[in-house]
C-alpha cells in the first residue's frame, strides 16, 4: 500500500506540474552524458558499431550509478528524506502532462484560435516531419500519431521498469520506490540515447545501431501490453473497440519501428481513422505504410479523443502492474 501511494504521488506530480521550466531536467543530463560519451568512444575506436556499444554501456552504467548513489546519500539522512528524493526523481521520468499539454496546444490553435499557421508551428515542436504546408487534417493526424506513439516512451515503459526494478528491493537493500527511480532512469537513458543517436543516417547508421536495438528491446513488452489495454480503454470510452482490435492485429507492424506501430494501430482502429502514409522530411517525401482504415476524416477533435484514450489506457496499465506486484507480495 505504501509503495502504491508513493508511485501515485510521482504520477500525480507529473500530472499536476509536468516538466517545470525553472530547473534543469535530469533527462537533459543524460543527453549531455550521451554527447560526451560519443566524443570519447569515437576517439577510442574507428569501429563505429563498437564505439556506439561502448556509449550505450557508459551512459546506462553512469546513469544508474548516479541515481543509486544520490538515493543512497538521501537515505543516509533519513528514510523519509530518501523516499521523497526517490519520488521526485521518479516524477521526472514521466511525461504524461507534457504530452497532453503540447497536443492540446495544437488543438487549441485549430479549434479556439482557428489559426492554421500557429497550429503548424505547435505541431512542429512535437514531430520531426515538415509542417509548413500541412492542412488541418494533416496537422491533426501528426498530433494523434505522436500522442499514440509517446504513450509508451513517456508513460507506460518508464512505469514498467520502475515496477520491475522495485522487485530488487528485498534483495539489494534499498526501498522499492528507490529502486523504481533507478529503473525508470535506466529506461530513460535508453530512450534518450535512441532519440539522439538511433538514426539511420550517415552519421549514426552504425554508431547508433546498438542504442536503437536496445530501445527496441526494452519497449517490446510495454508497447504490446499498452496496445491491448487501449482496446479495453476504447470499450470503456464507447469507441470502436472492435476496430481497435482489428487494426491492431492487422497493421501493428506497418511501421519502421517494431514497437511504435502497436499503439498507433490501436488508436487508429478505435477512432476509425488512417494514420501513416507518405510524409515530408526535410523536403524529401518518405513513403510509409498506412495504419488503419479511412472511415472518418481526421479532425481536431480526434486529438482530444486520443488524449482521453491514452490516459485511460495508461491508467489501466498502471493499475494492472500494481495489482500484479501486489499478487507477488513484494513489499
Amino acid at each position: 500500500m505504501i509503495y502504491t501511494l508513493q508511485i501515485f504521488s510521482a504520477l500525480f506530480l507529473d500530472f499536476l506540474f509536468g516538466d517545470p521550466r525553472w530547473y534543469p531536467h535530469p533527462v537533459k543530463g543524460i543527453g549531455l552524458l550521451c554527447r560526451i560519451s560519443e566524443k570519447i568512444t569515437r576517439r577510442l575506436t574507428k569501429n563505429l558499431i563498437l564505439a556506439g556499444s561502448f556509449t550505450v554501456a557508459i551512459v546506462l552504467f553512469v546513469t544508474g550509478c548516479l541515481v543509486f548513489l544520490l538515493l543512497t546519500a538521501s537515505y543516509a539522512v533519513s528514510s523519509i528524506f530518501g523516499d521523497i528524493a526517490a519520488i521526485l526523481l521518479l516524477y521526472t521520468t514521466f511525461a504524461a502532462k507534457d504530452l497532453m499539454r503540447h497536443s492540446m496546444a495544437v488543438y487549441n490553435c485549430l479549434v479556439h484560435d482557428s489559426d492554421l499557421d500557429s497550429a503548424r508551428v505547435a505541431v512542429g515542436r512535437i514531430v520531426g516531419r515538415d509542417t509548413q504546408t500541412l492542412s488541418e487534417s494533416e496537422i491533426s493526424k501528426a498530433c494523434v500519431e505522436t500522442v499514440a506513439e509517446n504513450m509508451v516512451d513517456g508513460i507506460t515503459a518508464p512505469f514498467f521498469f520502475a515496477v520491475f526494478f522495485s522487485l530488487f528491493s528485498p534483495y539489494l537493500g534499498m526501498t522499492a520506490i528507490g529502486w523504481s527511480a533507478v529503473g525508470a532512469f535506466v529506461y530513460k537513458g535508453v530512450n534518450t540515447m535512441d532519440s539522439m543517436i538511433g538514426y539511420k543516417n550517415d552519421k549514426y547508421m552504425y554508431f547508433g545501431r546498438m542504442a536503437a536495438r536496445v530501445d527496441d528491446f526494452v519497449n517490446f513488452i510495454p508497447a504490446r501490453i499498452s496496445s491491448l489495454l487501449l482496446i479495453i480503454a476504447a470499450f470503456i470510452l464507447k469507441l470502436d473497440y472492435r476496430g481497435a482490435a482489428k487494426i491492431f492485429f492487422r497493421d501493428r507492424l506497418n511501421h519502421s519501428s517494431p514497437n511504435a506501430g502497436h499503439t498507433e494501430a490501436a488508436v487508429a482502429g478505435a477512432l476509425g481513422i488512417r494514420l501513416g502514409g507518405p510524409l515530408l522530411y526535410s523536403g524529401t517525401i518518405v513513403d510509409k505504410p498506412f495504419i488503419g482504415d479511412d472511415i472518418h476524416e481526421i479532425k481536431a477533435d480526434d486529438i482530444k479523443t486520443s488524449n482521453k484514450l491514452i490516459l485511460l489506457g495508461s491508467f489501466l496499465f498502471i493499475t494492472t502492474f500494481l495489482l500484479l506486484r501486489g499478487v507477488a507480495r513484494v513489499t
